[in-house]
């Protein structure tokens, strides 16, 4: 274990923190609920850059990386829709979750049959993160009443899963010509 394995196993660690507080009956546990996420989120690019500067990226954190983020966003996404029960929220969720299982599957089938790098992580992917985490720390602090915060965390929502749908194209542009080979399935 490294201190980028050490922060992304944390991470995960943080999740069912992160759901005590969302849940809990007090004014500040909305905030609290927020301020652990945007920790969690933080710690997400803190173990990627101590991973690249220390040189110490191994197998486990490759793999558990991306899942722990995709936990993450999942469960907050959950909670908020459940929360809000409005499609303002709903329809973004659902699309950032199904592009998420939709994407990881294709990765998974790309470095399968040795194409990983036609489905690598693209400039559109970061900004779709960075409007999703800010969207998300937004509407974790805030009750579901529309006023200004919700309203534009709703927006950088929004945005996001716009963001969302045009980076799926793009990977499924990308792995379009392996998807249609006269290959042998399993």
């Amino acid at each position: 274990m490294n201190i980028p394995n050490i922060l992304t196993v944390m991470r995960v660690a943080l999740i069912p923190v992160f759901i005590l507080l969302f849940f809990m009956p007090f004014s500040w546990s909305y905030w609290a609920a927020s301020a652990i996420f945007a920790f969690a989120s933080f710690t997400d690019w803190l173990d990627g850059y101590l991973a690249r500067r220390l040189n110490q990226s191994t197998p486990f954190g490759a793999f558990l990386d991306p899942v722990a983020d995709k936990l993450l966003v999942a469960v907050a996404l959950v909670l908020l829709v459940a929360e809000h029960a409005n499609l303002w929220l709903t329809l973004p969720a659902i699309i950032i979750i199904c592009r998420e299982i939709m994407v990881s599957a294709l990765r998974e089938w790309m470095a399968e049959i040795g194409e990983r790098a036609q489905v690598a992580v693209s400039n559109i992917g970061k900004w779709k993160t960075a409007a999703q985490m800010v969207a998300l720390i937004i509407l974790l602090a805030n009750p579901p009443a529309f006023n200004a915060w919700v309203i534009s965390g709703y927006a950088l929502l929004i945005l996001s899963a716009v963001l969302t749908l045009w980076s799926m194209i793009q990977y499924l542009r990308a792995a379009k010509p392996h998807l249609h080979t006269n290959q042998q399935q399993d």
